[in-house]
């Protein structure tokens, strides 16, 4: 695993770090080992077994999601993505293709104003979350972008949660970490994957 800094690296110093890794990253290497990670998240059993596949939609130099939609949709999968409101709180809506998006808050891909109501905690039951981050450490605490949205959305998520993690986002020291802070259970990179929830194994 990389270093972060030490556990008393404070959060924007971690987010400035990861986020310039990220961006020097060229285009063909990120896009080899997205690949990579996807044929490792389709061998993890709580994939094969989630009707439900919660995600974010990758922008920029995020690891790609795109593909991943798509091989849901190929396995029978439904797929839900979410909308920001301005209260920091993300809503989950199942798409059936990335034409039911559009652009939303910041510039972020978002299901269109046409969709009803969001997916309620009971219709997530069974499903996986895919978390987005720039860096996370062996227990699954993670460092995201400091919104707080998905922190609000996973103290109530029933299902389990995934992060999809390039080998240099991996920290070989604890993060900082707050009260509200949600970890993840499983971590899927281009070596394989592992289990930081020993309540889910």
């Amino acid at each position: 695993m990389a270093s972060s800094q030490g556990s008393d690296a404070g959060k924007t110093a971690l987010r400035e770090e990861y986020a310039r890794a990220r961006a020097r990253m060229a285009p063909h290497a990120r896009a080899a080992t997205d690949a990579r990670i996807l044929l490792e998240l389709k061998e993890l059993p709580v994939w094969q077994s989630a009707r439900l596949v919660l995600t974010y939609v990758s922008f920029g130099s995020e690891v790609d999601t795109h593909a991943l939609m798509q091989a849901a949709w190929v396995a029978g999968k439904s797929v839900a993505v979410p909308r920001c409101r301005a209260s920091r709180a993300l809503d989950f809506y199942a798409i059936s293709s990335e034409d039911d998006l559009e652009p939303g808050m910041r510039g972020l891909m978002e299901p269109s104003r046409d969709f009803g109501r969001p997916l309620t905690p009971a219709q997530m039951v069974g499903s996986l979350c895919i978390v987005p981050g720039l860096v996370f450490d062996a227990e699954g605490h993670r460092i995201g972008y400091g919104g707080g949205y998905y922190d609000r959305f996973l103290a109530f998520y029933p299902g389990e949660k995934v992060a999809l993690v390039r080998p240099w986002q991996l920290s070989g020291n604890p993060l900082p970490r707050d009260g509200h802070d949600i970890a993840v259970d499983w971590l899927v990179s281009t070596s394989g994957s592992w289990c930081c929830n020993p309540l889910v194994r």
